[in-house]
Formats: structure tokens, sequence, C-alpha cells
């Protein structure tokens, strides 16, 4: 009976306990509501309201900007300050002073003026980031497409059963599966038409457009590539495409050069805006552009019929109603030799033939060159000669290239790099002959002589370097050639010479000179001599032969500005920095096409050639990687 009595004794005081512990979280709760209610009812909203810790807080007051607090974990009299739309100092407080207490969210309802209960959250919403995102057909042949033509890999990759589980896995929209060969070979086609109308609409508002051409033959096929240049006349931000990589059959006669030109030309609506082709020096080349020279303006035509006015001439009618000439149907823009096969041609043939003219100097080249050659030539075929270099020079041997401006230099500058010493070190160890001291002074006299032609020719291929850059160039060039006569003994010392003899013409050229002096960057700050600027002056006031534009041309060559961003404030001078920069001093862009198109190699000898040059323009012309196509893609 006792121990019963006891037992019952027991349970009244827990549920006393208990009964107090929730009357205490009554009264707790109706002060946190109370509390709640009362921060509405100020008419301010404080971050203090929707915190998920706010219960732990009662409310005093407001001071300024700043709430006053008492904490009722600590209870007593003590307050805190926060300030109205931040709770920081109140999370450092719980998490200093009450870092053992385990703290608990909870929702606040507050009661609003018109008596209804809002919600607010415990925490903040997060964004969900977990849904993955799905890829259209669209979006998913635009990424293939884009990745087999920028790597120009075969179209039968689509159809590779490897290549097709990376795709698989991939997110789609409704399954969305990558289409096989047949289907995406139609959807190359349709985005070529598309890359091309939007080439010609682009080219449509064009004024002045200048082009690269050149042929290329890889296993047994020719094939003509032509690239266009053009500012865009608002921003003057300068923008290149490629035209055409067309096969040409046949032989490469003038005749069939001129008419697949005028045809691409004309394809595109370019008949009358293209300012000039660059082309390098092969005889083919000049040779149509001299046959097939451009109308004449219409200031020749006038002094022409005042001269034919003056002397009468007499044709015989019958002669020429019979004679057919296909030569008067074909008319091709002016010609600019390429600058920068002209200086490879200085380094190469004109100084090999001033170097075998001389019986002293001839012997010495020669020799050299040859040991040279046997040591490239026995790096390149052996690997354990390979690796007798790698250990020597740490660093591989260049061999030259043909078809590579500067690989020559390069190759020559490379062995003298060497010294002498460790260079017949290692001949020794190839079994070549070594190098005798005047051998070795003419190498590195040669690297000496023909630095400044291989950084002038580095420069001038530059895809942004505009034609008004030449001359500057060419002016530099002759006179670091020319400085440096006095550190060269009597065989390399006239080899800057051959420099003003390639480019006579050049130098004394009307465009070239009225590309520099309408650059920004050029103006006339090249020219050296006093009489020679006067005459410069007086040539760039000539399109606009009155007042006002002598004036914009005193203002613009007194303006020190580099950027182009100057000329909008000259508006005439500007006009003349179009026509005449718009063309590039090389051809180097047309042969970067080329370097493209290697992919033509025998196991690939099915592909055919409208597919071929399909595939390498839009390569060129970053079709699928251009930001105004993606642009459109994420749209």
């Amino acid at each position: 009976m006792r121990c019963f009595c006891k037992s019952r004794l027991s349970d009244v005081i827990h549920l006393r306990r208990d009964y107090r512990r929730c009357a205490a979280a009554a009264a707790n709760l109706a002060k946190q509501m109370q509390h709640a209610t009362h921060i509405m009812e100020l008419g301010e909203k404080y971050a203090l309201s929707s915190w998920k810790y706010a219960h732990y807080f009662t409310l005093v007051g407001t001071s300024g900007k700043n709430v006053v607090v008492r904490c009722q974990l600590c209870g007593g009299s003590k307050t805190f300050s926060t300030a109205k739309n931040s709770t920081s100092n109140l999370l450092k407080h719980l998490k200093g002073t009450h870092s053992t207490t385990q703290l608990v969210e909870k929702e606040v309802r507050l009661a609003t003026a018109r008596g209804s209960r809002v919600s607010l959250p415990a925490k903040q919403p997060k964004l969900d980031f977990s849904r993955e995102p799905r890829v259209t057909l669209e979006e998913l042949n635009q990424l293939v497409a884009g990745y087999i033509v920028e790597e120009m890999l075969p179209l039968s990759t689509v159809d590779s059963s490897s290549f097709r589980r990376i795709i698989d896995k991939i997110p789609s929209n409704n399954n969305v599966h990558l289409p096989h060969i047949k289907s995406f070979t139609s959807y190359l086609e349709n985005e070529y038409k598309k890359m091309k109308a939007a080439l010609k609409l682009a080219l449509e508002n064009v004024q002045f457009v200048s082009t690269t051409a050149d042929i290329w033959t890889a296993n047994n096929r020719s094939y003509m590539g032509v690239t266009i240049h053009w500012f865009n006349q608002d921003t003057l931000e300068r923008h290149k495409a490629a035209l055409a990589c067309k096969r040409v059959r046949g032989r490469h006669t003038f005749d069939v050069i001129a008419a697949e030109l005028e045809q691409i030309h004309s394809s595109f609506g370019l008949l009358n805006k293209v300012v000039a082709t660059v082309t390098d020096n092969a005889s083919n080349f000049v040779k149509a552009f001299k046959t097939f020279p451009p109308p004449e303006s219409d200031e020749d035509e006038k002094e022409e019929e005042e001269e034919e006015q003056e002397d009468v001439l007499f044709t015989d009618i019958a002669e020429a109603l019979t004679s057919v000439s296909d030569e008067g149907h074909i008319t091709l823009p002016p010609h600019y030799r390429c600058a920068s096969h002209t200086i490879n041609l200085i380094s190469t043939s004109d100084v090999e033939k001033y170097l075998t003219s001389s019986p002293t100097t001839k012997s010495v080249y020669r020799v050299t060159i040859a040991k040279c050659t046997a040591l490239w030539t026995k790096a390149s075929r052996s690997t354990v000669a390979a690796e007798q270099v790698q250990e020597v020079s740490q660093r591989k041997l260049l061999v030259p290239s043909s078809t590579r401006w500067n690989s020559f230099y390069d190759a020559v500058s490379r062995v003298a790099e060497i010294p002498m010493n460790e260079l017949n070190n290692l001949c020794n160890k190839l079994g070549i002959k070594c190098f005798n001291e005047k051998e070795y002074q003419f190498m590195d006299e040669y690297c000496i002589a023909m630095k400044p032609l291989t950084a002038a020719l580095d420069i001038l291929q530059g895809d942004e370097c505009p034609y008004g850059a030449l001359l500057p160039t060419l002016e530099i060039l002759m006179m670091k050639s020319l400085s440096l006569k006095d550190l060269l003994t009597k065989m390399t010392a006239d080899l800057p010479d051959a420099i003003q003899t390639r480019f006579s013409i050049v130098l004394d050229s009307k465009d070239a000179l009225l590309a520099a002096i309408s650059c920004p960057k050029f103006k006339l700050r090249w020219v050296k001599d006093g009489a020679r600027k006067q005459q410069l002056k007086n040539l760039l006031s000539e399109p606009e032969d009155c007042y006002s534009a002598d004036q914009e041309v005193m203002n613009y060559l007194s303006s020190g500005g580099f950027e182009l961003d100057t000329l909008s404030n000259f508006p005439a001078v500007k006009k003349v920095f179009l026509k005449y920069n718009t063309p590039t001093p090389s051809s180097a862009p047309v042969e970067r096409l080329f370097s493209l198109g290697m992919v033509l190699t025998p196991r690939r000898n099915r592909l055919s050639d409208s597919r071929f040059e399909k595939l390498l323009l839009m390569r060129y012309n970053h079709c699928f990687t251009s930001p105004d196509h993606l642009k459109k893609s994420e749209q």
C-alpha cells in the first residue's frame, strides 16, 4: 500500500512539472505573438520580424536606425542593439554566448492590420538548381556540327556507335536523338546556304572590299582559294571571310585564273567593290592581272577623249566585226603583290644569287649550307641522331620547308645557337664534317642580316595588319638593315641592298602612300624628309580639292590620336582610309585557308570537291562558333 502511494505521488509531481513547462511555453508563445504583432503595428519592416531565431528575443523598442531587444535565454534586464535591416549582431550573440544550446527554427505568424494571418517562412527560400537543362534537337545538331566542322572530322562520325553513346548521355527533350549521316548531311547543306546568304547580305552595304587569292595543290587536286576583307564603316572593325575554295582542272594558265576569279567575285556581287586583290608573285597570276586590267576611271576616260579629239584614227570595220576576243569580257581589280612573299624571295632567292656571285662567298655559303643540310637530314631521319641533338642543344633542330616563310632562317639560327665546340662534337658523333671558324661566322652574320627581314615578314602577314603598315615597315626595315653594315664583313655587307630593288615600285606607289598617311597609327611619323612630308600632305588633300579638305587634313595630321576612332572626326580622311587600307599587305589569309584543308588525305579521297569546299568554308568562317551564331542558338 505504501509503495502504491509513493508511485502515485511521484506521478503527480511529474504532471505538475509538465504542466508548469507547458504553461511557460504557452506564455513564451504568447509573448512571441505579441512581439511579432507589435513589430507589424510599428509600420516598419524589420529584418527581425522574418528571422528564423526571432523567438529568442523580445522587442524592447527602437533607437534611431537600430532595434533594442532582450535575449530570453540570458534572462535579466540586459538589452542588445542591432540594425533594423540586419540580424548579424544577434546571430553572433547566439553562436558565442549560447553555443551549447541547440537552436530551433520557428515559423512566425503575424497579424496584419486587416486581421488576416500571414505566415513567414522560417528559412530563406533557396533556388533549386538540381533540375538538369534539356537540349533540343536544334541545339544538339549545332553542337555536333560545330565539333565535326571545327575539327574537320569525317561526317561518318555521327554513325559511330561510341560517339552516339556519348551523345545519348546528354539530357534532351522528349528523348531527342542525333540524326544519322544522311539527315545530318542535309542539315549541314542548309546551314551552308544560310551562311552564304548571310555573307552576301553583310556585303551589300559595304563600299570597299579586298580579296586574296592563290592556288593550292594536294593529292593531285588543285583548288583556288579566295578570301575577302572589309571594314565596318561605323565601328572600323576589320572583318574577313572565305568566299571559295574551288576545284581547278587542267593547266593553271592566266586565262583560267582570270575567269575563275571573276566568276567568284560576280557570284557575291563584288565586281565594282573590290579595290585590290592580293596574290603572290607567281607568273600566271601576274600575267592574268596584266592581261585583264580593271576598267579605266572617269578621269582617265575624259583624258583619252580629249586625246582622241586631237588625233583621228581610222579603223577597218570588217576586221573589227570579224575579230572576236574573249578578253574584253573579263575585268579584274587592281593587283597587289604579297609583301611577305616578296620579303621571303629576298631572304632566299636574292640572297643566294648575291652570295653565289662572288667566288669567295660562294664557297663559304655552299659548304656551310651543305653541312647544315646534312645535319637536318640526319636529325630528321634517325631517332638516335635526334636524341643526341636533344642532349646537346636541349632543343630539336628545325627543318626548312618551301611552303613556310622564314623557315630557312629559323633552321639556320637554331644551328647557330649551339656553341661551336658542342656543335662540332655533335657533328663527330653523327659522322658529319665539322664547321670551321669562317663557316660558323658566316652563319652568325647571316642571322644578323636576315633578322630584320623576318621581323618585318611576321608583322605584315598578320590578319589585322592594314595596307598602310607596308611603307612604314619597309622604311624601318631598310634603315635597320643599312645600320647593320658596320657589323658585317664583306661576305654579307651588301645584302640589305636587295630590299630597295624588290620594292622599288611599291615605295613610290600612290595607293601605298595614301594608305600609310590616312592610318592614324602612322600618319607622317615614319617620314624623315621635310620636303617629302609636304608632298604627302598635298597628296592626301587631292581627293577633295577644296579649302575645307585642306583644313581637315591639317587638323588630322596635327591631332595626336593613334586609334581608329579618331577618324570619325575627319570624314574625308576616313573615306580615304577605308578605300586604301582595306587590302592586306600579304596573302597570308588565303594561305591559312589552305592550312585548314590538310585533311584532304588519301584516306579521305572519297570526299567530293563540293563537300570539301563547303566544310572548309564553314570552318574558316566559324559557322557554328562565331559569337553571332552562339547568340542565336541561346535565344
